[in-house]
């Protein structure tokens, strides 16, 4: 009995240890595969540490410091603009203006109406500071106005804790020292619209302007210079706290110009003498411009500070063009002035040489068809020095029907005219030299023999812009090189460079014709512009007159008398002169158009006259040369 209950109670025994080991076994297996799953995690979360701290903790850092560091950029000194002689043409000066920061305003109309009351503040100004701080951050100042006098900032300053959200601030505006003067070749700046943002963020700046018109425009990139940055640090909604770093910006290069400043004033003062005229001065052997100007103008210092509307439309109505740079885009009938380009084909194509000599009986006819020339008494027989000294028509009339047009427009374009000289002013014109070709091209007509002798006095559809006759004019003086305009860069060593231009293939003593004949134009008693002549001999001038109809003459008109002084402005004929000096060594030509002038011809000779007798008291070529060789 007791064997068997020991031998129960050992088997119970060996049961439980067996149980026990097997629990024992379970668990170290659950434990193990927790503890792998442990180590797995483990060891995932440190490699992903590892990751982001090392491999990746540079990224992460910048990312950390762009949500601290907000970077600024400030905007560069635009370049100035000087004439040859450094003397400056546009300006940067210091000007005081006024911001808002909108959430800083609380009601911004309110803080702006507050303002109204302090400053002279327009309604369409309001309301493009509201427009404009809907479209931007709510912390970004917004320019209000600029250009404000000291008076005006410290009425601002003293009201200060009125107006909510509004503060001043020193900055700069665009300034133009000679105004009108220069107003056409410069051009002015302007605020930045929604079409000229682009892709440079610097245009995004409060109050930044860019160049809208004339060189502003033509060499805005350059002269606007690299933006600088100034890294902030700011609060979680975007407020400064303090500034970490500055980078100054670079300031825009400054622009040289081959213009007399002063030259250019006097040229301006000239045309302000008629209505509406423009007029070139042209270096005869380098191409450089020393004046380039167009009347009416306007003052471009008014479009730096918010040009009115009124003022604007005024602007747009005026019946002069005063926005037009009529030296570059006035394209004008070149009358007479086209004289030249008529003898020099017929001497190329051997039809005249100075001896041959052609009767003019005050018209010529052709068929059924008469062609009158100014002059209804006619000049006699004349050979081609006195058909330009006198300007008469009818020689050219028989010489044209002899060479053809083909021959005239082959010159014509030799010479400048009907192109583009790729100025650095996009204004520019072509004109139009037309032929054969031309006219069935555009109009879907033969081309007449009536055409050839219209235009062989410079009218017809023949177009010319002054710069255009200034060049043309240039290559006839200066031995029949091919000059072409240019007004920008550095003046020194860029004219000497330029002298090296293509020679146009023309015989010497044609061109010696054309201007013994230009000589007489002015000096002989006879010439039609005798009394523009320039009595010192050593400064003495050659030129062409020209008279330019803008509108038919008839029978009627021709057979009553009736004068061009006697018509209203509009129906006025043009009066150009195209000129050169001095007589031996031709350095200095210009180009006048005096629109619907009295007289023709009478109202631009004395024009030439007062340019080329100033050009050659300053002479811009010989002090430019001098100052180089200097250096």
């Amino acid at each position: 009995m007791i064997k068997s209950t020991r031998k129960r109670m050992r088997a119970r025994e060996k049961r439980r240890v067996r149980k026990e080991a097997d629990n024992t076994k379970v668990f170290s297996r659950r434990a193990l595969f927790i503890g792998a799953l442990q180590m797995s995690a483990l060891a995932v979360l440190g490699g992903r540490l590892a990751w982001l701290q090392v491999a990746q903790g540079q990224r992460y850092k910048r990312l950390s410091d762009k949500n601290r560091i907000s970077v600024k950029m400030l905007a560069p000194v635009r370049g100035e603009i000087v004439d040859r002689f450094g003397v400056p043409l546009a300006v940067n000066n210091r000007s005081f203006r006024v911001l808002v920061i909108p959430e800083q305003a609380g009601d911004l109309q309110i803080s702006l109406r507050a303002l109204q009351k302090v400053i002279d503040l327009d309604e369409e100004r309001i309301e493009d500071v509201l427009a404009r701080a809907k479209k931007t951050a709510k912390f970004a100042p917004i320019e209000v106005k600029d250009g404000l006098t000291w008076e005006e900032v410290a009425r601002i300053e003293v009201r200060l804790p009125d107006l909510p959200g509004l503060f001043t601030d020193t900055g700069q505006i665009r300034s133009y020292p000679f105004g009108v003067a220069t107003a056409h070749v410069i051009g002015y700046v302007g605020a930045v619209s929604k079409e000229e943002l682009g892709e440079d963020p610097v245009l995004s700046l409060p109050g930044f302007k860019i160049g809208k018109t004339g060189i502003e425009k033509r060499y805005d990139r350059e002269m606007r210079g690299e933006a600088g940055a100034s890294e902030v640090e700011v609060n979680v909604v975007g407020r400064e706290v303090r500034e970490l770093k500055r980078t100054a910006p670079k300031p825009g290069k400054r622009v040289m110009l081959t213009l007399d400043g002063e030259l250019q004033r006097f040229t301006q003062e000239k045309l302000a003498e008629r209505r509406s005229a423009s007029a070139v001065v042209l270096d005869a052997q380098t191409g450089a411009v020393y004046a380039l100007a167009s009347y009416p103008a306007f003052d471009p210092n008014v479009f730096t500070h918010n040009l009115s509307i009124p003022m604007w439309e005024e602007l747009l109505a005026d019946p002069g063009h005063p926005l037009t740079n009529k030296a570059l885009a006035g394209q004008y009938p070149p009358a007479s002035t086209f004289k030249m380009i008529t003898a020099l084909a017929g001497l190329k194509a051997g039809k005249i040489t100075r001896d041959r000599r052609v009767y003019c009986s005050g018209h010529y006819q052709y068929g059924d068809d008469r062609f009158h020339c100014w002059k209804a008494v006619g000049h006699g027989y004349m050979n081609v020095i006195e058909a330009l000294m006198e300007s008469c028509d009818t020689y050219f009339y028989e010489l044209s029907t002899e060479i053809g047009i083909e021959n005239i427009a082959a010159m014509a374009r030799e010479l400048g005219l009907g192109e583009r000289f790729g100025f650095e002013l996009s204004e520019e014109q072509p004109g139009l030299v037309p032929d054969k070709n031309w006219k069935m091209g555009h109009l879907g007509e033969v081309w007449r023999p009536g055409d050839t002798i219209v235009n062989s006095i410079g009218q017809g559809q023949l177009l010319a812009t002054p710069l255009q006759l200034a060049v043309m004019t240039a290559r006839m003086v200066n031995g029949g090189y091919a000059v072409k305009p240019w007004i920008a860069g550095l003046v020194g060593e860029q004219e000497r460079e330029r002298e090296n231009w293509p020679k146009i293939e023309m015989h010497k003593g044609h061109l010696a014709l054309v201007k013994e004949g230009m000589d007489r134009v002015v000096n002989d008693r006879k010439g039609t512009a005798y009394s523009s002549r320039i009595e010192d001999p050593a400064m003495a001038m050659g030129g062409k007159t020209g008279t330019a109809q803008v509108r038919k003459i008839t029978m009627a008109q021709r057979m009553a008398g009736i004068k061009n002084e006697e018509l209203v402005w509009k129906s006025r004929h043009h009066g150009l002169f195209v000129g050169y000096a001095p007589l031996k060594e031709p350095r200095y030509v210009t180009a006048v158009v005096v629109e619907h002038g009295v007289g023709g011809s009478i109202s631009a000779a004395p024009v030439a006259h007062d340019l080329l007798l100033e050009t050659q008291k300053r002479n811009p070529a010989a002090k430019i040369l001098a100052a180089s060789a200097a250096e």
